[in-house]
């Protein structure tokens, strides 16, 4: 009953601790953390424990998400931050799209041009997330997404001196006709009456309905125009002609000279606005001179 068993292992060692410990010998990891209160990024263990992603896209990963909006984070930027080079910098941001921590969307600006914004997603697919969530906070998140978004407003456009109803016409007719020169100029009517005014500022300036056409369909960009009458709405600003130089009034004509006729009574030569045969005012009122 006193012998020990020789094979059997103590009860302070573990067949981890003897075996398995992946720090055995080296004593294993210690944090000497301090709180930030500032200049910090909240950063997930997603992306910081990826099991896939190389150390290289975890890096750039985390470098991204904690820049501040508005940073340039193309391959030729970053490679002059980091030393990695482009060609290792291209594929880290590839894997890191692979996985949803990047994306890319193409975006028109106010001038016409179109941009590409790179997004940086700091928790993939968090946009479907509402559907694995319990039933109640569910319905509350259909019940947001259903609103539809708000719509941007239109840029501002030149403004008429005088807005006539026959100016505000022509520049409506201008408009609709201008989906018959490429429809991808297809007007609704609240368009059309928020650009009318512009065109109206056109025809003032001495501007052709023809050469208002031209100028808001020549030289169109070959990409699909995403927001139309914010194209237009552009092109009416930037390109509003000058006033036409001041031209004053013409005087009005002379009053033609009345020609002479003789008297009927007193034969004496007088002016008169209709030149038939007649008494002179005189004769008519009696007062006939000696």
């Amino acid at each position: 009953m006193d012998t020990k068993n020789p094979s059997a292992p103590s009860c302070a060692e573990s067949p981890v601790a003897a075996r398995k410990h992946p720090n055995r010998g080296s004593g294993g990891l210690l944090h000497d953390n301090a709180r930030h209160t500032s200049h910090f990024v909240v950063i997930g263990n997603h992306l910081a424990q990826h099991p896939t992603l190389s150390a290289l896209a975890i890096g750039l990963g985390v470098h991204i998400q904690s820049l501040p909006k508005g940073a340039q984070v193309d391959i030729k930027t970053l490679a002059l931050r980091f030393p990695e080079g482009r060609d290792r910098i291209g594929a880290a941001l590839r894997e890191l799209e692979a996985e949803g921590y990047l994306r890319r969307e193409r975006e028109r600006i106010p001038d016409g041009r179109i941009v590409t914004r790179t997004v940086s997603c700091n928790k993939p697919g968090h946009r479907t997330a509402t559907a694995e969530t319990p039933d109640r906070p569910a319905r509350r998140a259909k019940t947001a997404t259903d609103k539809p978004p708000p719509r941007k407003r239109l840029p501002a456009v030149p403004q008429p001196c005088t807005a006539s109803p026959a100016l505000l016409g022509t520049a409506l007719d201008i408009l609709a006709g201008l989906r018959r020169r490429d429809p991808r100029l297809f007007l609704s009517a609240t368009d059309a009456e928020h650009l009318a005014p512009g065109v109206a500022a056109w025809l003032e300036r001495d501007v052709t309905p023809t050469a208002v056409r031209h100028a808001l369909t020549d030289n169109l960009p070959a990409e699909p125009l995403i927001r139309p009458a914010a194209f237009l709405a552009h092109r009416l600003a930037e390109k509003l002609p000058p006033p036409p130089p001041f031209r004053p009034p013409a005087a009005p004509a002379p009053e033609p000279r009345r020609p002479f006729q003789t008297c009927d009574g007193c034969d004496r030569p007088f002016r008169t606005r209709t030149p038939t045969p007649g008494p002179c005012r005189d004769c008519r009122t009696g007062q006939v001179r000696r």
